[in-house]
C-alpha cells in the first residue's frame, strides 16, 4: 500500500474543498437551514406529531440524507473528472498507484466533506428544532457508511462523465427525486397500501428509515433491511470501479 500517494490525494481533494468554502460546505448548509425554516418552524409547528416524533424533528433524518446524497455524489464525481478535464489523469495513470489507493484518496476526502457538511447540518438543525438521539453509536456508522456508498457511486458517475452537463444528470434528475418520495417529509405508511409497496422499490426509503431508526428508534423499514440494501449497493459500486478500472474503460479524457 503506497500510504504517501494516498495521504497526497486525500490533501490534494481536502484543499481544494477548503479553497472553494463557501460553495463546498457553506451553500448546503444555508439550503437546508431554508427547509428547516420552512418546514420544521413554520409548518411543523401546525402539524401534529408523527410516530410520537415532532415533524420538525421527524424532517431531520430526510434532510440530512438529502444533503448527504447528493454532495457525497458531487464531490467524488467532480474530485476524478476533473483530472479528466484537464488531462492530468494521464500523471495519475502513470504513477506507482492501484486502483485501491486511488479509490481510498478520493473517496475518503469526498466522504470527509459530506460527514463535515452533515455535522455542521446537525448543529444547524438544534438551532431550529429540539431532538434527541436515540442511537448515536449506529446513527455515526449508517452516516459513515451512507457518505462512503454514494461517493463511491459519484466516483463511478466521474468515471463515466465526458461532460459537466452529465455530471449534473444523475444528482438532479434521479437521487433529488428519489429523495423527496422516499419519505424525507413523511412517513411511508401514511401513502395507500399499493403505494407502500411501490415506495418499497425506492432504495433511497431504506437509507432514510434506516437513519431516522438510528435518530429516534423506530421506522419504515426494519434497520437490518436497510443496513443490508445500503451496504449491497457498496458493494456493487465496488465491483463497477475494479472493473473500470481494470479494463481503463472510461478513464482516459
Amino acid at each position: 500500500m503506497n500510504i504517501h500517494a494516498v495521504r497526497a490525494i486525500y490533501l490534494f481533494e481536502m484543499n481544494r474543498t477548503f479553497r472553494t468554502l463557501a460553495q463546498s460546505i457553506v451553500a448546503p448548509v444555508l439550503s437546508t437551514s431554508l427547509y428547516f425554516i420552512v418546514f420544521g418552524s413554520a409548518i411543523g409547528s401546525r402539524m401534529g406529531d408523527i410516530g410520537g416524533v415532532a415533524y420538525g424533528a421527524y424532517i431531520i433524518p430526510g434532510l440530512l440524507m438529502l444533503s448527504l446524497l447528493s454532495e457525497s455524489i458531487s464531490n467524488a464525481a467532480f474530485g476524478i473528472y476533473m483530472p479528466k478535464w484537464s488531462g492530468t489523469i494521464y500523471e495519475l495513470l502513470s504513477a506507482p498507484v492501484n486502483w485501491v489507493e486511488v479509490l481510498l484518496g478520493y473517496v475518503g476526502a469526498a466522504a470527509s466533506k459530506s460527514l463535515m457538511l452533515g455535522t455542521l447540518i446537525l448543529l444547524t438543525a438544534r438551532a431550529f428544532v429540539p431532538y434527541q438521539i436515540a442511537h448515536p453509536v449506529w446513527m455515526v456508522g449508517f452516516l459513515i457508511l451512507t457518505a462512503v456508498t454514494f461517493c463511491l457511486f459519484g466516483f463511478i458517475i466521474g468515471l463515466w462523465a465526458d461532460s459537466f452537463q452529465k455530471l449534473q444528470v444523475i444528482p438532479m434528475l434521479v437521487i433529488t427525486p428519489l429523495t423527496f418520495l422516499g419519505g424525507a417529509f413523511y412517513s411511508i405508511n401514511m401513502l395507500p397500501p399499493l403505494w407502500q409497496t411501490v415506495s418499497l422499490f425506492n432504495p433511497v426509503v431504506y437509507l432514510i428509515s434506516g437513519l431516522r431508526w438510528a435518530f429516534y428508534g423506530a421506522a419504515d423499514v426494519h434497520i437490518a433491511v436497510s443496513t443490508g440494501m445500503t451496504l449491497g449497493f457498496m458493494l456493487a459500486c465496488l465491483g463497477v470501479v475494479w472493473w473500470v478500472f481494470k479494463t481503463g474503460h472510461r478513464i482516459r479524457r
